[in-house]
């Protein structure tokens, strides 16, 4: 079978080097790709934007696995044969691509979450924020690549990020609706689960690290690590199906929706119980990055199953293993960062998997070519011995201006559980 893989981030990098285990698969092909995954799939000149090219290409191959949420919104399974392409519709991607049409379904179906209010003027969002008096969160509304979600703790801050949405269009047309919650307390935690529209497979829990300073400060970022499994119970996360994924895809099918592909959960356990905080229509990044490295099933089982809607049939097998993973990132991200300098130490890593999010390839160099550069994944019998693996593996990498948080996992070590 050859399959192309959309998209060139750590996430492609690891559903690639997961993929590539497969009987099934003899050639992968990704667009664009990066530095990394060119050492284990044919890189396409292609961006994962470019839906016309990446349809003309898709004639060469059998299955196409779409990782961003950009193409999905776009509707690039829309336009690929019936059984040919991994993802949900454009309709399907309308529950990451647009929060305030995820927030009017949450409160159709009653799937808990934070209430809120949607705003597409200035003048009518700031009208409403002199009267808050506790804090809130403000959304973009549209894709802004985990960036455009900000926790207001005061009314100045609040006008500041709104005039930066909705007057200097930081977010371009992301921003012309916004979305302005109540603030949730709690600890968060992602669950991932494919779906065939009818049945539900859900992946270990996983908890992100968005902020990009230690100790959960900082402006948000992409995700500056995660570790799993995390901090749900094998009833929580039942519970998290039955009262969470299968209300949104039944309210999605009210909607005229069948929704096929991976459904991402961002939930939050406050003391009310388990609400959410964000869908996304695709694999997270970089949760993907400790997810995948722990599955012993062949990751091609449940793809095929959700396309066939067999899933029914098909159960995973996990290591009793944790994973954490630490991204390094571009001095100045998620601003502004330099790019093309020379990463050295990567043929030192010895006891870790290194995922290349925003690099390239120049001859024998490999270089920086994003603002998160790697994923560094260690896996141990415990989180302290998986996150004590990763750190140590992350002294052999050098680029001018790496960063990388200190405190991965670490919330996850306080809490000393086991997961079963």
């Amino acid at each position: 079978m050859k399959v192309l893989v959309v998209g060139g981030g750590g996430r492609e990098h690891t559903l690639i080097w997961k993929i590539a285990k497969s009987p099934l698969v003899d050639k992968i092909y990704a667009a664009p790709g990066n530095g990394g995954i060119a050492e284990i799939a044919e890189c396409l000149p292609i961006s994962a934007e470019d839906i016309g090219g990446l349809i003309k290409f898709a004639k060469n191959v059998d299955l196409v696995v779409v990782g961003p949420e950009v193409p999905l919104a776009d509707g690039i399974i829309n336009e690929l044969p019936k059984g040919k392409a991994f993802g949900p519709t454009k309709e399907g991607a309308t529950i990451e691509s647009d929060k305030s049409f995820a927030k009017e379904l949450m409160k159709k179906v009653g799937i808990p979450s934070a209430e809120f209010k949607v705003f597409k003027s200035y003048e009518s969002a700031s009208a409403y924020i002199e009267n808050a008096k506790e804090a809130i969160v403000i959304k973009v509304s549209g894709l802004a690549a985990g960036k455009g979600v900000f926790i207001i703790k005061d009314k100045e801050e609040a006008k500041s990020v709104l005039n930066e949405i909705m007057i200097e269009r930081a977010f371009g047309e992301s921003g012309n609706k916004i979305v302005i919650e109540e603030y949730l307390e709690g600890e968060e935690v992602s669950v991932i689960a494919f779906t065939d529209g009818k049945d539900f497979i859900p992946l270990l829990p996983c908890q992100d690290h968005k902020k990009l300073l230690d100790g959960e400060k900082g402006p948000n970022t992409g995700g500056m690590g995660a570790y799993a499994p995390a901090i749900l119970t094998k009833l929580e996360i039942e519970n998290v199906i039955e009262q969470i994924f299968e209300p949104c895809v039944w309210g999605l099918k009210k909607e005229g929706i069948t929704y096929k592909g991976i459904l991402y959960a961002g939930l939050i356990r406050t003391r009310e119980g388990i609400k959410v905080l964000e869908f996304n229509c695709r694999f997270g990044d970089p949760e993907t990055q400790p997810v995948l490295p722990l599955l012993e099933t062949d990751i091609m089982e449940p793809i095929l199953a959700t396309i066939e809607e067999n899933l029914k049939s098909i159960s995973l097998k996990w290591k009793s293993d944790y994973a954490t993973c630490v991204i390094l990132s571009s001095r100045g991200y998620p601003v502004k960062y330099e790019k093309g300098k020379e990463i050295m130490g990567l043929n030192e890593i010895s006891n870790a998997l290194v995922f290349h999010a925003g690099t390239k390839k120049e001859g024998d160099k490999i270089l920086t070519n994003g603002g998160r550069v790697l994923g560094v994944t260690g896996i141990g019998r415990s989180l302290e011995e998986s996150i004590e693996t990763t750190y140590k593996e992350i002294k052999h990498i050098r680029f001018d201006g790496m960063y990388h948080r200190k405190d991965i996992g670490k919330k996850g070590l306080k809490k000393n559980y086991k997961f079963t």
